[in-house]
């Protein structure tokens, strides 16, 4: 079965974001299968030098790295999303591959299970 994670939040406005990354973690551990999509405002989940602290928040940006050692390597990005926040995807933490919103539909129907954060 394919899951398929899906971040749309803002990082460090809610706990969503933080939530997400330990349940993708978590499934990893049972599932092979899984796709990561960063859409809308979720593209800024993987924004470099982020300063939580500054909010009294905890730095769990940087736990994104992890998807490499977990070898979660499906990571997409939503092109029309980084345009919209003026950023380039490979300044992004970790590497993705960015798409159309065609090429992101057409992923999310691959998915069986789709969890959204």
């Amino acid at each position: 079965m394919r899951l398929g994670f899906v971040f749309r939040s803002h990082p460090h406005t809610s706990a969503k974001g933080r939530e997400g990354l330990d349940a993708l973690l978590a499934a990893s551990a049972y599932c092979e299968d899984i796709d990561v999509f960063f859409i809308g405002a979720g593209v800024t989940q993987l924004l470099p030098a982020q300063q939580p602290a500054s909010i009294l928040s905890r730095d769990y940006i940087s736990a994104f790295k992890l998807l490499d050692l977990y070898e979660i390597d499906n990571i997409y990005t939503c092109q029309s999303s980084l345009n919209d926040y003026q950023i380039n995807s490979d300044d992004l933490l970790i590497e993705n591959s960015a798409l159309s919103q065609a090429e992101m539909v057409e992923k999310f129907q691959q998915c069986q299970k789709i969890l959204t954060f």
